[in-house]
C-alpha cells in the first residue's frame, strides 16, 4: 500500500483524514459540497498508516448520514477498470467497511452495492464479510452462484475454494450454501468445508522449527538460517532455548551473546534478558556498541523488556544516551520508572518530538508515561502530539494522558474527542467531557442510543447521564 499523504491538520482534509472529531464538527458546518468532496476523498484514498489497527469506517459512514451523502463517488471507486489492475484489499476496504455501517443505519443503497461488488468485484471476499454480517439470507444466498463461479471446477479451483472456505472471516454465507436447495450448490461448499478441515488439521500436524530434542547449538544455527533468509527468528528461538538449556550450557549462550553469529547472538540475548541473567545488562549494552543493526535492535527490544528493579536502575543511568539504548532507557522510565523520573520521560518525550516528529513509533510509550507518571509540564507536548499526528490510536493515547496532565482537559479535548473516529478515544471523552457544553449533552445522548456505538463507550455515557436521558 502507498504511505497516504496527509493534509496539514488545520484544514477539513487534514482533519478528517487523521479521524479527529473536530473533522465531523467543522465538516457539518462547512458547505456541504466541500465537506462531501473531503469525505469522499478520505474513504477512496484510505489515509491510514496503519489499516488494520486504525478505526475510519464507522467515523465516515456516520458524516455520510449527517451529510446526506450519496454513494455514487463509491460505486465509481469500486468498478473502477482499477479493480482489475490493483487487486490489494487495501484499496477499496475502508470504502467496503463503510458501506458496510451504511448498510446497518438502514441505507438500502448501500447494501445494494455491496451485494453487486461480492458478484462481481475483485476484493468481493471483503464485501461478502460485511454482507455476512448485515444482509438476510435470501441476499447471501442469492450470491452462492457468482461467487461459486469464480471459481473453476477442476482440481486447481476446487482447491483454491477449499483454501477459501477455511480461511473466510464470516462462515455464515458458507454455511447457508452448505445447505442450499440446489445440490449443485450445496455438494461443492460441502467438499469444500470438508477439504478446509482436514487441510487445516494437516497443517497443525505438520512440524516446524526446532524441537526440544535440539541442542543449543542447533537453536543458534536455526536462528541464523531464519537471518540468511531475511526473517527474524530470535523471539522463538529464544523461547526453543527455555525448553532445550540447562545452567551446563549457560557459558555457551553468553559466548554467543558476545560474538556469535547475528542469529546467534540476537537469540542469546533475547533468552537472557528474559531469564533475568546478572550478566545480561552489561551484554545488551555491548551488543549496541558492536553488533549489527539487527543485534542493536534485538538487543534494545530485550532490554525493554527485563521488569527487574536492575534493569529500572541502568535505564536511569542511560536515560541521557544518544542512541538508540539511551531512547529505550526514556521508554523503561516511562513504563516502569517513578516519580523520580518524571524529568527524563520528559526529556524523551521532548527529543522524541523535535528530533522524529509527532508520529515517531517511540512516541506511544513515551505518551503513556507521561500520562502514568501525571507529568503536568508534559501538557503543552502531548496537546502537540493530539493535533498533529496522523495516527488515531497515537491520538488516543495523548488523550488519555492529556485527561490525567492537563485541568483544561474537560472543557478543551475531551469535547470534540466525542466525535473521535477510535472508540477507545471516545470513551474518555465520555468520562471526562464537561456536560455544561450542550454540544456534549446532546452528543452523550446519540451515543447512547447509536446501536453502532461499542458497549464501553455507551457504558461510559450511561455513567455521565441518567437512564430518563439516555432514552430521549
Amino acid at each position: 500500500m502507498f504511505d497516504p499523504v496527509i493534509a496539514p491538520s488545520g484544514t477539513l482534509l487534514g482533519l478528517l483524514q487523521r479521524g479527529r472529531g473536530d473533522g465531523t464538527l467543522h465538516a457539518l458546518t462547512a458547505p456541504r459540497a466541500e465537506a462531501l468532496a473531503a469525505l469522499n476523498h478520505c474513504v477512496l484514498r484510505d489515509p491510514r498508516h496503519d489499516w488494520q489497527l486504525e478505526n475510519r469506517s464507522l467515523y465516515y459512514a456516520r458524516l455520510y448520514l449527517d451529510l446526506h451523502g450519496g454513494l455514487d463517488a463509491i460505486e465509481a471507486h469500486l468498478f473502477d477498470p482499477e479493480d482489475v489492475l490493483d487487486t490489494d484489499e487495501s484499496r477499496t476496504g475502508l470504502a467496503l467497511a463503510v458501506l458496510g455501517h451504511l448498510a446497518s443505519y438502514g441505507r438500502r443503497d448501500a447494501l445494494a452495492l455491496l451485494r453487486r461488488y461480492a458478484a462481481h468485484g475483485t476484493n468481493w471476499a471483503w464485501a461478502l464479510d460485511e454482507l455476512a454480517l448485515r444482509d438476510d439470507d435470501a441476499g447471501l444466498r442469492a450470491l452462492a452462484t457468482p461467487v461459486l463461479a469464480r471459481f473453476a471446477t477442476d482440481a486447481e479451483g476446487e482447491a483454491e475454494l477449499a483454501a477459501t472456505v477455511r480461511d473466510a472471516f464470516e462462515p455464515r454465507p458458507w454455511r447457508l450454501w452448505a445447505d442450499d436447495p440446489r445440490e449443485s450448490v450445496a455438494a461443492r461448499v460441502r467438499a469444500a468445508q470438508e477439504a478446509g478441515s482436514f487441510d487445516r488439521w494437516q497443517r497443525q500436524m505438520r512440524p516446524g522449527g526446532p524441537r526440544p530434542g535440539w541442542s543449543v547449538q542447533a537453536v543458534f544455527e536455526w536462528a541464523q538460517q531464519g537471518v540468511e533468509r531475511g526473517a527474524a527468528l530470535h523471539v522463538p528461538a529464544a523461547r526453543c532455548l527455555t525448553a532445550v538449556a540447562g545452567p551446563e550450557d549457560r557459558a555457551e549462550i553468553v559466548r554467543a551473546a558476545q560474538d556469535g553469529t547475528e542469529g546467534a547472538r540476537c537469540t542469546a540475548l533475547r533468552y537472557l534478558a528474559d531469564s533475568n541473567d546478572p550478566d545480561a545488562l552489561e551484554l545488551i549494552e555491548a551488543a549496541v556498541a558492536t553488533g549489527t543493526s539487527g543485534v542493536v535492535d534485538a538487543a534494545v527490544d530485550a532490554f525493554e523488556r527485563m521488569r527487574t528493579l536492575a534493569a529500572v536502575d541502568r535505564a536511569r543511568g542511560w536515560a541521557r544516551r544518544p542512541d538508540p539504548l539511551g531512547a529505550a532507557a526514556g521508554r523503561v522510565l516511562a513504563c516502569r520508572g517513578g516519580i523520580q523520573d518524571r524529568d527524563a520521560v520528559l526529556a524523551a518525550l521532548r527529543e522524541a518530538v523535535r528530533g522524529e516528529g509527532p508520529d515517531a513509533p517511540t512516541l506511544w510509550t513515551l505518551v503513556d508515561g507521561a500520562g502514568r507518571l501525571g507529568i503536568a509540564c508534559a501538557a503543552p507536548v502531548l496537546r502537540h502530539v493530539y493535533r498533529e499526528t496522523a495516527s488515531s490510536h497515537l491520538r488516543g493515547r495523548a488523550a488519555r494522558a492529556l485527561a490525567a496532565t492537563d485541568p483544561s482537559f474537560g472543557t478543551g479535548f475531551a469535547v470534540e474527542c466525542l466525535w473521535d473516529c477510535e472508540e477507545t478515544t471516545r470513551e474518555i471523552a465520555a468520562r471526562h467531557a464537561e456536560t455544561g457544553d450542550t454540544r456534549v449533552v446532546e452528543r452523550l445522548r446519540r451515543l447512547a442510543a447509536d446501536p453502532a456505538e461499542e458497549a464501553e463507550v455507551q457504558t461510559a455515557v450511561r455513567s455521565r447521564i441518567g437512564p430518563e436521558e439516555t432514552a430521549v
